[in-house]
């Protein structure tokens, strides 16, 4: 009797923990980690945001949706080239819009997020099983991989005209939000590789913005395109935390908070080696931006801060329970956060600015931080993850061996001296015949001898 009821205490014990952790797990604990991103790299998300929102609003000379903090949008309606609307796409993709930004330079195709009342929105999300579409070299989703092939089909030659009329320094921005962002971040993708469609543009000028992103490519294709693919999350938003496929979430007959306490209560007996194992899992793209505003046990919000990183491990794995799971899903929240954040960035780079002989700078380039990612998603053995050993990205986009010649002549920042943790793990260890680590004697002996 003693024995069942001890065991009765710690099942309820250890359900009791769990709930614990579970409950009071804050979307701020997926990027605690990560540094703080710059106003320099964060400025285009704010005004990205609100070329996304004049999809909503047929006359921008005189819109009735304009974003609350601002009471206006950014864009000159003179600068819309092409605007898509439902009967002009029909099912396939949501409606779009084509926009020249003179002032930055930038040339913008921004679609728009799912409609929660237009059934061929939900159709294209349930267009997908596990496993379903491959794609260069890993997975993606089957509805959103047409949809993209739908409007780069249908905009290819207005894309490129525009490059071509506006010259070399301007670059071409794809942004979307929701179920656009997906579809933007594979259109991305195409256009990467079929660069010769529009006069062989460099990968450099390349740049897509995904607002709250859907999981929509496996964690082999999210690294290997970070270095122009962007994801923006604001703060517990459940669509890039979602592993459960996108067309179970909205075909489910349960209430989505319900769906999510289960997926939540899954995901925690299923092991993270499990997880990357799988080629088949989908992930959110890219570099991601974490915009951070609420803090465990503290009431409202706090000013926000952005965190930003190319994680492999941890790339928003945990569906957080809070009653701010859907709301955090708004685009109109995330421009109102993000221009607050930026603007909150931009006072204190002002503040704290350094003489120029101070002036602290990141450790890692944006290239070194991507090949750091590509190389420890080698090392986890993530299914089909690209080897930069092999070959070297270079400014234009291409691929070529590594050559001392490029390395002497980039104009890339050099190492710091500092040993990473990575590098010191190889150092430190070997693998054996079976895969097993293994201390690497002569390495410690010599380390020895030198001291």
């Amino acid at each position: 009797m003693s024995v069942s009821c001890g065991l009765e205490w710690v099942v309820c014990l250890g359900c009791t923990r769990w709930a614990w952790k579970r409950l009071t797990y804050s979307g701020a604990y997926d990027s605690e980690a990560w540094p703080p991103a710059s106003p320099d790299e964060f400025e285009p998300v704010p005004r990205l945001c609100r070329a996304v929102l004049a999809n909503y609003d047929p006359d921008l000379s005189n819109p009735k949706f304009a974003p609350p903090v601002h009471g206006y949008f950014d864009i000159d309606p003179a600068g819309v080239v092409k605007r898509a609307t439902y009967e002009d796409v029909g099912n396939a993709c949501p409606p779009y819009l084509v926009y020249v930004d003179e002032a930055h330079k930038e040339i913008i195709l921004a679609v728009r997020g799912l409609n929660l009342v237009r059934n061929a929105d939900y159709k294209l999300l349930m267009d997908n099983k596990l496993g379903m579409q491959m794609f260069d070299g890993g997975y993606v989703h089957h509805g959103l991989l047409n949809a993209a092939k739908f409007i780069l089909e249908r905009e290819t030659a207005t894309l490129r005209d525009l490059l071509r009329r506006y010259g070399p320094e301007y670059k071409l921005i794809l942004t979307g939000h929701s179920l656009g962002s997906g579809i933007v971040a594979l259109m991305t993708v195409l256009l990467v590789n079929n660069r010769k469609e529009f006069d062989n543009i460099p990968r450099s000028r390349i740049k897509c913005y995904a607002l709250a992103p859907a999981r929509c490519m496996s964690l082999n294709l999210a690294v290997k395109y970070a270095d122009v693919i962007n994801s923006v999350v604001l703060q517990d938003d459940f669509l890039p935390r979602t592993p459960t496929p996108l067309e179970y979430i909205f075909g489910s007959i349960f209430c989505l908070p319900c769906l999510l306490f289960l997926i939540c209560l899954r995901d925690t007996l299923k092991q993270d080696k499990k997880k990357y194992k799988d080629p088949r899992r989908l992930y959110a793209p890219g570099r991601m931006y974490h915009i951070v505003e609420r803090k465990f046990c503290r009431c409202g919000r706090f000013p926000p801060e952005v965190r930003t990183a190319i994680p492999v491990e941890g790339r928003f794995e945990h569906v957080v329970l809070s009653c701010s799971t859907t709301s955090d899903h708004a685009i109109a929240w995330i421009e109102r956060e993000s221009q607050k954040a930026l603007e909150l960035m931009r006072e204190s780079e002002k503040a704290m600015t350094p003489p120029p002989q101070q002036e602290m700078k990141r450790l890692q380039s944006f290239e070194e931080e991507h090949k750091s990612a590509l190389q420890r998603a080698k090392t986890l053995d993530v299914p089909h993850a690209a080897d930069l050993s092999e070959e070297e990205i270079q400014e234009d986009g291409s691929t070529a061996p590594p050559s001392d010649a490029h390395s002497e002549t980039s104009t890339e920042p050099k190492s710091t001296g500092r040993t990473s943790w990575d590098e010191l793990m190889e150092k430190l260890f070997t693998r054996d015949e079976d895969g097993k680590l293994v201390v690497n004697k002569d390495f410690i002996a010599k380390e020895i001898v030198v001291e």
